[in-house]
């Protein structure tokens, strides 16, 4: 929709014929955005061939674990100019890659050819047109800035940056400390300790982004503070909807039950804590996330270790 809205031309590639002919016939997406008009300028296709066929641009936005799978049947068809755009927020399983690094392996790719696109933007409120900024990361700024003209519009500001490592950080751990900030909210948590979950988590994500040669001032930004402060207060957030359910006293499998759509986090905290120890990197929050979610340590007793960590100087 942003990208019509900003004067291109769009092709959705779905894998359901159903929803290909809802798009198509009545310029909605019934099962994910209903009652949002789609531009007659978006049309969708159940042929990913058709889909990528002239494209400038190839916006991946798939659950982020899928990526990999996904994507090898797609380069066989994907332009051999085309940029490939990133809209995934998390880190592979298993291998611990950021996403613009399985898009470059699998499509054999040159980091001028990926992009990312990150920051606050709870995709029903960029859908109901209110005004949201967004970074257009890629490691050629030329690139960054042909992709900002395709997508800017009268809500959509995006601003353009070369750092991918620290943008593709900041969309993957806010996910993570979204979780928490959920978990402490179902719990009946304050705001003190809400507070000190987002700005110790940016302190986290801060830390493994310098590790990995990332810029600092980019957390900063849009991609890091800003996507923090949207995931962590907003109940549009999946991931932050998700940790509630959790903090509310619900099992894994119960909340997996009740969620309609991906919260990356739920997955990417394993990867995100795998990809930490790899730099030695410590990240407390990350760890007591996986321990609720995947460990099924009780969020109170989880609290309770995390508080009674070994004091410490703030900058650290």
């Amino acid at each position: 929709m942003v990208l019509a809205d900003a004067g291109c031309e769009v092709t959705l590639h779905h894998r359901r014929p159903a929803l290909v002919e809802a798009i198509n016939t009545t310029h909605t997406n019934p099962d994910y955005l209903p009652g949002i008009e789609l531009p007659h300028a978006v049309r969708a296709t159940a042929d990913p061939a058709e889909a990528a066929r002239d494209a400038d641009f190839v916006i991946l936005t798939i659950p982020s674990q899928t990526v990999r799978a996904n994507l090898t049947m797609w380069a066989p068809v994907l332009p051999s100019d085309a940029v490939l755009v990133s809209l995934m927020k998390g880190v592979e399983l298993g291998t611990a890659k950021r996403m613009s690094e399985v898009i470059e392996e699998v499509a054999k790719v040159g980091p001028d050819r990926v992009a990312v696109v990150t920051g606050p933007n709870l995709a029903k409120e960029i859908a109901s047109r209110q005004p949201a900024a967004s970074v257009v990361a890629c490691r050629d700024e030329a690139v960054a800035q042909r992709l900002q003209a395709a997508c800017h519009t009268a809500y959509f500001r995006p601003y353009t940056n070369t750092d991918v490592v620290g943008c593709e950080l900041g969309g993957a751990v806010k996910n993570v400390i979204g979780l928490a900030v959920g978990i402490a909210d179902g719990m009946g948590l304050g705001d003190n300790a809400k507070a000190s979950l987002i700005t110790r988590g940016l302190a986290e994500t801060t830390r493994l982004g310098l590790a990995m040669g990332a810029d600092a001032h980019t957390f900063a930004g849009l991609a890091g503070l800003g996507d923090l402060v949207a995931t962590c207060s907003s109940p549009l957030s999946r991931n932050h909807t998700f940790g509630i359910n959790l903090g509310r006293g619900m099992t894994l499998e119960q909340t997996l039950a009740v969620t309609k759509q991906t919260a990356e986090g739920v997955k990417s905290c394993e990867s995100v804590l795998d990809l930490a120890r790899r730099h030695g990197v410590e990240v407390p929050i990350t760890e007591t996330v996986v321990s609720i979610v995947h460990d099924g340590k009780p969020p109170l007793v989880a609290l309770k270790e995390l508080m009674s960590r070994s004091a410490k100087a703030e900058r650290r």
